[in-house]
């Protein structure tokens, strides 16, 4: 169980990559004005979701400890972000302080990952 457990946090980290390698790859155009949401950062969203959600059941099966508060912040974190990007996937140009604030909660729920113990 242990290496299935594994696999899905290497899912999850490929879905976090793609979502913030997004972000990265139109930080240019965001500062021309021209950013948009890419395939790319709506797959990595929906990918750490569904990884995110395998994650807690799979530890809870094997009686892991799970601080289901900080699951939660970075559920509603993710929930937020998905929705933003999946209600602007269509847009030709996205406001440069809404695609902004989709990098900056990509990079808060990394950061709730990694330093909150």
């Amino acid at each position: 169980m242990d290496t299935l457990i594994h696999v899905f946090v290497g899912l999850h980290i490929i879905g976090i990559a793609s979502l913030l390698g997004g972000f990265l790859t139109q930080m240019k155009a965001m500062g021309e004005g021209t950013a948009r949401f890419t395939p790319a950062m709506l797959h990595g969203a929906l990918t750490m979701l569904v990884t995110g959600i395998a994650l807690v059941g799979l530890n809870e099966a094997q009686e892991y400890s799970v601080d289901h508060i900080k699951i939660g912040v970075k559920l509603a974190l993710l929930i937020v972000i998905l929705g933003l990007v999946y209600l602007k996937r269509d847009d030709e140009k996205v406001d440069k302080g809404l695609f902004g604030l989709v990098g900056l909660l990509t990079v808060t729920n990394i950061f709730i990952a990694v330093l909150w113990t």
